[in-house]
């Protein structure tokens, strides 16, 4: 059993002294060459207008005179 665990410490430690070299021997990361510019980036989507409370107001003013007629006529 000493036997088989040293094996693998010692395989362990071979293998991590082979990649600290290589490692150190790769060349270093550059940074990006070119920063992203702003045309480039996905267009921002467009914001709907919101409607205004007075719209909003009229529009159910006009809904309830559609009914209201309708609702006079169906009566007779």
């Amino acid at each position: 059993m000493k036997k088989l665990l040293s094996i693998v410490v010692s395989i362990l430690f071979a293998l991590s002294m082979s990649g600290l070299a290589f490692a150190q021997a790769a060349p270093a990361a550059k940074p990006a060459a070119e920063p992203v510019k702003a045309e480039e980036k996905a267009p921002a989507k467009e914001k709907k207008a919101k409607k205004t409370k007075k719209a909003k107001k009229a529009k159910k003013a006009e809904k309830a005179e559609e009914k209201a007629p309708a609702a006079a006529a169906e009566k007779k």
